[in-house]
């Protein structure tokens, strides 16, 4: 019989109250049986209750959990959500809405769900059924093969998935460890502040967000790269991008890591060798997928969105209020985001060029600034940069600040993902995640005096899947 400690077992309650008020609550289908006046409120203040229990469970976890005991409490905790309708978002239907016009046999970067009326273009959110799909062709891949096996039924599509999607969960278990090897961090507290986290479980696991997928893709394919495979790691980080093409920002930074490997002496092999394992996986996908390069054409389709979790559209939002005649304030500021953003990651490139853990901490800090800069963010997009970066060693009050950030901005949306939450609302979440910081700065110790250099220290942590070998032979 498998043991389950105390905070794993509070959580796993946690998760089935917030299942269950799921069915009320949450993102569930347009014409489906839905609740309304007091039957919705219960199932919200059930839902509610059990985001608290799980808040608690996952600071307590924290505080001396193994990283075996962390991957155990996480899994445990996402059960019973892939069983209830999505939470935070109603981006899955979207998902399937855009498989759907692909399984039709149109191209989906130039059609939309409004041309393939039915049950499952029909859930589409808002604006969304007029929007091609702005997703790499790895995604279409994958919903039009669950499509092509469960037809209109829309909850068995749903379910296949966001069981897809977890396969990114299970990456990230295998591909933490071996970050910790050379970016310093203990592999319990990466595993902590990444996998169980409820930003992760509650938001992105719940939500069948594809951005799961992609950073399990990113993470292991940066640890093959760090290991003894190189050449496989860089198909895995393409292949990320092939879901959703923020990964491509860590190619790069992976080139330094490479051409390190050898020395400092073979960057300009490295790079030739990495474009075409690039060139070559991305465009195998597209092939596979049966669709062209026209995802690139509609990044920017979902524009019309003005969320305030990006600092250029907030900006500009600010600036639009101030200056009323200034009706182009967004635009302008969304053009100089991207530019503050281009010069941010070359320079964090540049400063990469010491290969290994350096490299990988560099990526990390570009894929935050993708996710503060670009036009559009949203809670998710954050789990981009902790993919990597939690890997590396963090004095406590980062971490601190980090899970408070990160039950804020689970806490941030409404359950269904389409309403607003109330003024008090708002002030309810502040000090929720205020609570949580503190909770977690009392629980949490400080590195060692050195873990940044932990890589070539001694943790350790058993490693049977990525380059264990070379851990080997560095004393690891």
């Amino acid at each position: 019989m498998i043991f389950i400690g105390k905070s794993a077992a509070v959580g796993l309650g946690g998760s089935v109250l917030v299942s269950l008020g799921a069915f009320g609550a949450g993102a569930t289908l347009r014409n489906g049986p839905a609740l309304s006046g007091n039957g919705r409120m219960l199932a919200t203040a059930v839902l509610y209750l059990g985001l608290v229990l799980m808040l608690a469970a996952w600071v307590r976890l924290g505080r001396s959990a193994s990283a075996r005991e962390v991957v155990r409490a996480a899994w445990l905790w996402c059960v019973p959500l892939l069983c209830a309708p999505p939470l935070f978002s109603t981006d899955l239907y979207t998902y399937l809405a855009q498989g759907a016009v692909a399984h039709a046999g149109l191209d989906p970067y130039t059609h939309v769900p409004a041309d393939v009326p039915g049950p499952i273009t029909g859930n589409a959110a808002g604006g969304w059924s007029f929007i091609s799909s702005p997703y790499g062709p790895l995604h279409i891949l994958i919903v039009k093969s669950v499509l092509a096996v469960t037809g209109e039924n829309l909850v068995l599509s749903a379910f296949l998935t966001r069981l897809a999607m977890v396969a990114g969960l299970a990456l990230l278990c295998a591909a933490l460890p071996v970050l910790c090897r050379f970016l310093g961090a203990r592999p319990e507290r990466a595993l902590w502040l990444t996998v169980a986290n409820p930003l992760m479980v509650l938001c992105v696991v719940s939500g069948g967000h594809n951005d799961l997928l992609m950073v399990g893709l990113l993470a292991a394919g940066t640890a093959l790269v760090l290991t003894r495979a190189p050449g496989t790691g860089f198909a895995l980080v393409t292949l990320a991008a092939a879901v959703k093409i923020p990964a491509a920002v860590a190619l790069p930074f992976l080139v330094w890591v490479w051409a390190r490997r050898s020395g400092g002496r073979g960057f300009f092999r490295a790079f030739v060798t990495a474009v075409s394992i690039v060139v070559c996986t991305f465009g195998l996908c597209t092939v596979v997928a049966g669709v062209d390069l026209g995802w690139i054409r509609a990044l920017s389709g979902n524009s019309w969105l003005e969320p305030w979790l990006s600092i250029p559209t907030a900006l500009g939002k600010i600036v639009r209020v101030a200056l009323p005649g200034f009706a182009d304030a967004v635009a302008v500021c969304r053009i100089a985001g991207w530019a503050v953003l281009a010069v941010l990651v070359t320079w964090l490139w540049w400063r990469s060029r010491a290969g290994g853990g350096a490299a990988v901490r560099g990526a990390a800090v570009a894929l935050l600034a993708a996710a503060l800069l670009t036009p559009v963010a949203f809670p998710w997009y954050f789990t981009w940069p902790l993919a990597l970066g939690a890997a590396a060693a963090w004095p406590g009050w980062c971490v601190a600040v980090a899970a408070a950030a990160s039950t804020w901005l689970v806490v941030s949306t409404h359950p269904d993902g389409a309403t607003l939450l109330p003024p008090w609302g708002f002030g309810v979440l502040l000090v929720v995640s205020a609570g949580v910081g503190v909770l977690t700065a009392r629980v949490t110790p400080s590195p060692p005096a050195g873990a940044p250099n932990v890589a070539l220290g001694t943790l350790n942590v058993p490693n049977a899947t990525f380059g264990a070998p070379e851990a080997r032979q560095s004393g690891l």
